[in-house]
């Protein structure tokens, strides 16, 4: 974690150090998961996930973005449309940390050398790595931890953002991440000895999904976006 954290410390202050305008901010929200236990509900925020994010804003549509998530994710067969997940009865807990690194596309001008009030839908993608807890079912039918795990995954993200006041900047996002694991849940565990205790669709993957606010605070020198 102390690593992560310096890791993003570290390119703020060497983005900073360039003539852009520099956003730094919180993530506040929620977190659900999409797989082989409970609902499908694709958006569907329950459990808190909170984060820092980082933009430099290259262009005024164009910006590279530094994020770091922390968030749970849970689900019950007891809240499953499906009869047969309901009567099934498994249940799990687990909790993702995320640093993501990518683009931000703004499908309006968002100019912060200009003052007053303006909008716009953005969409973000790029690459993130996650930890997680490896997961098999035990006894009671719920997730136990057995490993740590980690891996990559893709977000998708689509958002819409304001410059409400001087220097900071609202906006509301739903980013889906595409994992490249199935054990989440603990449905497909790793190892010989679990083997027995897999279940759901093993040819498909998990997904999570963070849903929430964002607040950025501004700061740099003002770039000129003027066409030479």
């Amino acid at each position: 974690m102390k690593r992560l954290l310096y890791i993003i410390t570290l390119l703020t202050i060497t983005f900073s150090a360039t003539a852009q305008i520099n956003e730094l901010g919180v993530f506040v929200g929620g977190g659900n998961y999409i797989g082989d236990v409970g609902p499908t509900t694709y958006i569907a925020p329950k459990d808190l996930a909170v984060g820092v994010l980082y933009k430099w804003n290259r262009t005024p549509r164009h910006s590279w973005r530094a994020s770091f998530t922390y968030g749970k994710v849970s689900s019950n067969d007891a809240d499953a449309d499906a009869s047969g997940r309901k009567q099934r009865g498994y249940s799990f807990e687990n909790t993702v940390k995320e640093l993501s690194l990518g683009l931000e596309f703004s499908f309006f001008e968002f100019n912060l050398h200009e003052e007053g009030f303006k909008w716009t839908p953005y969409i973000y993608s790029g690459l993130s790595y996650a930890w997680y807890d490896e997961l098999y079912r035990d006894d009671d039918n719920t997730g136990e931890k057995y490993d740590g795990g980690s891996g990559l995954a893709i977000p998708m993200t689509v958002g819409v953002k304001a410059h409400i006041v001087r220097d900071f900047i609202i906006g509301f996002e739903v980013g889906t991440r595409y994992t490249f694991t199935d054990n989440l849940d603990g449905s497909n565990p790793e190892g010989t000895e679990y083997q027995a205790l897999r279940f759901g669709n093993l040819e498909s993957n998990d997904w999570y999904v963070f849903t929430g606010f964002t607040l950025t605070y501004t700061f740099g020198d003002k770039p000129c976006y003027c066409r030479d």
